[in-house]
């Protein structure tokens, strides 16, 4: 059916052309090029966007008459009548202060102009991504209202808007030229790693809140549209060279390099091609915290540390238990045990600068074949390729080096006026990725495994003791023989069980983690505009099937790949009404329909209302429903993160993870076996939660524990309503929205004890397993049975100020509705600050051919909750600047700045490394 239904539309869109052809030019008031300004003909998605010398070429298969809209950023929107084929026009745009007159795409998925659109989307064209003061045009979106980026490293920021923002962020949608850019391991973005350049970017949208209702259940918490440059538009050579440091305290000062280059050619009419080159190189931001994960007070002299970006410590023991093991197997005398207090130990980690070089490093090609067979018409086939090679630190469960990881996708797409057809893959490879944390531990197990050390540790302690020693004394006494042989960080011995470790796949001897999924994907929409003249109709789907295959290191595929799939189908319909001269109301209404093999389908509806009043000014509102189903990890993971293991829980997830365990001298005293094996299944069917285990250490009354049992995951669902104003009143341009958001069945994880005998709430051997420490952390995904709400605000002002200077900021207001003290064990990871600020002031011709740019960010402290971690954010003041020069002879610009040129150092999340400065030059050629 679906085929017949994609074929269909296939048809109708060749079915009904004609060729016409516009040739213009695009001028200012004194005469000279506006290059990029968009051509768009008005009420479709066809369009063209002027050259370096402000001429245009469009082809169509609209029939005269028909008017055409001409916008660029900085200039009041300029429209021309089209009356014949072959016809030559010549435009002349006016300056004005408005960024409103622009045209977007995503909101609705059909042109509009920034004003109309029906719901809050930001924008960021050419002439604002030469213009920012940021080192790279993906860091410019930090500046966007509304929109938070949380850095990683160097090469991985994570864009987020409305809250619950993690680096695995799967609330958040990017698509690039249409195509899906998540990972398939990981499913969610990897920032630009594999993206675009920034001589081949013509512009990004990027829609905050809930779009489920066009784009599908990933588009939860906003999606990112990133759109490159056709080379029928865009012919020729283009390049980017920058060259600077970063400069952090931990790190010290390194070189930082990023070069582009983009090649074009317009072969004929109906053939154009394209290929594009990045690199980048530069030296990350060192995470050097050595403060203790759990309690700041403690320091590394305390028995039982376990610091944030120290690896090896997250293992520790009660050496009381050690000793009753020991007894029972004849090493320590009968009674030795009394002599040992009931403490848990940790072993020594090495700090996380031993274990990597920090070496940010990315790589990526892309290149497209573009065939329109009839010559003007709008009808375009297309073959696009891309590659990407990488090394970033990724902060998850765990902190790892991504080394060497690959992505490629590969897309055929068919396109005209009015309908497009798509269908790619993604595919990617981990290369020499590995584990941080796992490869403190397990090259601590080289020289010593840990039965020996704490053996080693707590038969040194009895000793001591027995000598005369003070506790401090024989605790002292104990680690130094433990670490007797530990490998040191420079020598051969830890260099060699360094690269051992690290190409380990399994956890339990190393770190390595291997990955070969992929998904395959197609969508198609259909707009009947241009056949229904009454309202504006559009209709689509898309279908997705995953094939996951970490070969046992991620997820539970130690036996194959697992494949699964999902599909949706949307409409939409959009109406204008003409109140009266003055007054136009655009009504939207959209609905889609998903659909996964393991769940229900779900409906998602959105309706929304513009009205606009005087052309200066447009009040909005909307109400739509979003969901999300669960992801790969959610459902399919298997994964021991050291502190806890992760288990999917998909329902044939839960048994296909499975693991041996050691039981307690205790335990096998109350005639449990030495060794017991346990299913991920427990997790689910027989655990505590966490809060109230350790309420039962402190009080030791096991009235006080609470049985945990997560239901399985469903998928999640948000109701969000939305108000908005934009508008121009005298020389300012205002632009805000408020909006609540519901959640239902909130996905998330929680923490649970799985024991390894008795069931829970028995009262008496599950009680005593607790009591022995023979149990297992688990981090079960599941939903909130509470609802979860946010809501917030943002304001944003521009002007022109002192004549031609731009004067701009913006306010965002977000909170969270959660009542965490009743549900202690959910973690909802809204990882956001409630204020933020943001200004921008500059002026693109201080004198001719000269700008300059500063951009001013202010965060309020927040608290991060994460898998890896729990801490607070510190408020941070951030500046950046730019100056740049223009050579139209040459077609270039050259350009100066600095990020956090202030030098004060700050994070964006807890666990990550300190965020330093960067100061670089560049040279921009022929990139309009």
């Amino acid at each position: 059916m679906r085929r017949i239904f994609l074929f269909s539309l296939l048809m109708l869109g060749i079915g009904v052309y004609s060729q016409t052809t516009v040739n213009g030019n695009v001028t200012d008031e004194n005469g000279q090029p506006v290059p990029g300004a968009n051509v768009v003909i008005v009420g479709k998605t066809i369009g063209t966007t002027a050259d370096f010398d402000g001429n245009f070429v469009l082809e169509t298969s609209e029939v005269p008459p028909f008017q055409l809209r001409i916008t660029s950023i900085g200039y009041s929107e300029a429209t021309a009548d089209v009356t014949a084929n072959n016809q030559t026009i010549s435009v002349i745009l006016g300056e004005a202060q408005t960024f409103l007159d622009e045209v977007v795409i995503s909101a609705s998925r059909t042109p509009e102009r920034i004003f109309e659109s029906p719901v809050t989307i930001e924008r960021l064209g050419i002439e604002a991504i030469k213009n920012t003061t940021a080192a790279d045009f993906y860091g410019g979106l930090e500046n966007l209202k509304g929109v938070d980026i949380n850095t990683n490293s160097l090469t991985f920021k994570s864009v987020n808007t409305r809250g619950f923002a993690t680096f695995a962020n799967t609330r958040f949608m990017q698509l690039v030229d249409g195509m899906d850019n998540s990972t398939p391991a990981l499913n969610f973005p990897i920032g630009n790693l594999v993206g675009l350049i920034e001589a081949d970017v013509q512009s990004i949208e990027l829609l905050p809140g809930a779009s489920s209702a066009l784009y599908g259940a990933n588009a939860f918490n906003g999606i990112l549209f990133m759109r490159s440059k056709s080379p029928f538009d865009y012919p020729g050579i283009s390049a980017t060279i920058k060259q600077g440091i970063t400069s952090q305290e931990a790190a010290g000062d390194n070189s930082y390099t990023d070069f582009g280059i983009r090649a074009a050619y317009k072969f004929s009419d109906k053939f154009a091609a394209k290929v594009n080159f990045g690199y980048l190189k530069g030296t990350d931001w060192a995470a050097t915290s050595e403060i203790d994960k759990f309690d700041p007070t403690r320091t590394r002299a305390d028995l039982n540390y376990d610091g944030i970006n120290v690896y090896g410590d997250e293992v520790s023991a009660d050496i009381k238990s050690v000793a009753v093991t020991l007894e029972g197997l004849g090493i320590l005398p009968e009674g030795a045990n009394a002599l040992v207090p009931s403490v848990d130990v940790s072993r020594t980690g090495y700090n996380e600068a031993d274990l990597t070089n920090y070496n940010a490093e990315s790589i990526k090609a892309d290149w497209g074949l573009y065939y329109r067979p009839i010559v003007g018409n709008s009808l375009e086939i297309s073959y696009v390729g891309k590659v990407g090679t990488g090394s970033t630190i990724y902060q998850g469960t765990n902190r790892y080096n991504i080394n060497g990881f690959f992505q490629q996708q590969h897309k055929l797409e068919v396109k005209n006026d009015n309908f497009f057809l798509r269908g790619y893959l993604v595919a990617d490879k981990a290369g020499d990725s590995y584990d941080m944390v796992f490869t403190g531990i397990n090259i601590n197990r080289r020289w010593k495994e840990d039965n020996t050390w704490f053996g080693e540790y707590t038969g040194t302690y009895v000793q001591a003791t027995l000598g005369g020693a003070t506790d401090a004394q024989a605790h002292a006494a104990a680690r130094a023989q433990a670490e007797s042989g530990r490998f040191l960080p420079g020598s051969a011995e830890f260099q060699n069980a360094f690269n051992s470790v690290i190409k380990d796949p399994d956890l339990a001897t190393g770190s390595q983690f291997r990955d070969a999924s992929k998904y395959y994907h197609a969508d198609g929409n259909y707009n009947f505009s241009h056949l229904i003249d009454w309202a504006d109709i559009q209709i689509g789907g898309s279908f997705r099937q995953y094939s996951l295959n970490s070969f046992g290191t991620i997820y539970t595929d130690f036996d194959g790949p697992i494949d699964y799939s999902e599909f949706g189908i949307y409409t939409q319909i959009q109406k204008n009404l003409e109140l009266n001269d003055k007054m136009n109301l655009k009504l939207t209404g959209s609905v889609r329909y998903d659909k996964s093999e393991f769940f229900d389908g779900f409906f998602s509806p959105r309706v929304s209302a513009g009205l606009t009043i005087n052309r200066n000014h447009n009040v909005r509102a909307s109400v739509q429903t979003g969901f999300r189903n669960p992801t790969t990890q959610d459902l399919f993971i298997g994964l021991n993160a050291g502190r806890a293991i992760l288990v999917g829980s998909a329902p044939d997830n839960l048994d296909r993870y499975v693991r041996p365990y050691d039981v307690s001298g205790g335990g096998q005293a109350l005639g449990q076996p030495a060794t017991i094996t346990q299913t991920g299944a427990a997790a689910y069917n027989n655990s505590y939660s966490l809060s109230s285990v350790e309420t039962l250490g402190v009080t030791g009354d096991p009235g006080d524990l609470r049985v945990a049992n997560p239901d399985l995951v469903k998928p999640e669902q948000v109701t969000s309503f939305e108000i908005g104003y934009r508008g121009k009143i005298d020389k300012i341009i205002i632009d805000f929205s408020t909006y609540y958001n519901n959640y239902k069945d909130f996905i998330s994880q929680e923490v649970v004890i799985a024991p390894y005998y008795g069931t829970v709430g028995d009262g008496s051997l599950s009680v005593a397993a607790i009591s022995n420490d023979d149990f297992q952390a688990y981090s079960a995904y599941t939903n909130s049975n509470v609802d979860v709400n946010s809501y917030g605000a943002s304001l944003g002002l521009t002007a022109q100020v002192f004549g031609n200077f731009e004067l701009g900021g913006s306010y965002t207001f977000t909170k969270q509705d959660f009542d965490q003290e009743a549900n202690p064990d959910f973690m909802t990871s809204f990882n956001t600050p409630e204020h933020k600020f943001k200004a921008s002031f500059g002026n693109q011709d201080l004198f001719e051919n000269f700008g300059f740019n500063i951009a001013y960010r202010f965060s309020d402290d927040y608290f991060w909750e994460a898998t890896f971690g729990n801490g607070v954010v510190p408020e941070f003041h951030t500046l950046d600047a730019q100056i740049n020069y223009r050579v139209p002879s040459i077609k270039s610009t050259f350009k100066a700045g600095g990020t956090n040129i202030l030098g004060t150092e700050y994070f964006t999340a807890f666990g990550t490394g300190f965020i330093g400065s960067i100061y670089y030059v560049s040279w921009a050629i022929n990139t309009l």
